[in-house]
């Protein structure tokens, strides 16, 4: 199967076995939006019953790769998206499901704009994490690069 002829969160669990380890839910995929979800797992849970904070972190990753997918997904023939750094703050315990919503911190057209000009672009993306109640238990900022392929 192509590219193009899977989903975003197909091509992800594919490709990334940890996506599909923590049984993520991909909610929405969009250029503008990208949600996942965590089911609440036991399997994964801390010493406080709520989900691992590594569990909770790869959540988040993972909505700022699908988001990128959906963004520069039609860039992959001639660049590589990675990610370069990754920044989390827990800000509230997080019980049950939890839900990463991840947006883009520049303009896709801006960021492609840089490659077409053989540069190497660098842009953020934000994600929150939420628990059911619609609490935001974390924040997350995800740096990520398209690496030219030549």
């Amino acid at each position: 199967m192509s590219a193009d002829q899977m989903s975003i969160g197909e091509m992800l669990a594919a490709t990334v076995p940890m996506a599909r380890t923590l049984n993520l839910q991909f909610l929405e995929t969009s250029p503008e939006r990208a949600v996942l979800s965590l089911p609440d797992q036991a399997e994964y849970h801390n010493h406080v019953g709520g989900p691992h904070a590594g569990a909770m972190f790869t959540l988040g990753e993972s909505a700022s790769g699908a988001i990128v997918l959906a963004a520069f997904g039609d860039q992959l023939s001639r660049a590589v998206p990675l990610a370069v750094s990754a920044e989390i703050s827990y800000k509230k315990l997080a019980m049950g499901a939890v839900t990463a919503t991840a947006t883009l911190g520049r303009p896709a057209a801006e960021v492609v704009a840089q490659l077409d000009a053989g540069e190497r672009p660098e842009f953020p993306v934000a994600i929150a994490l939420q628990r059911a109640d619609g609490a935001v238990t974390g924040e997350m900022i995800v740096v990520w690069t398209l690496r030219p392929n030549s």
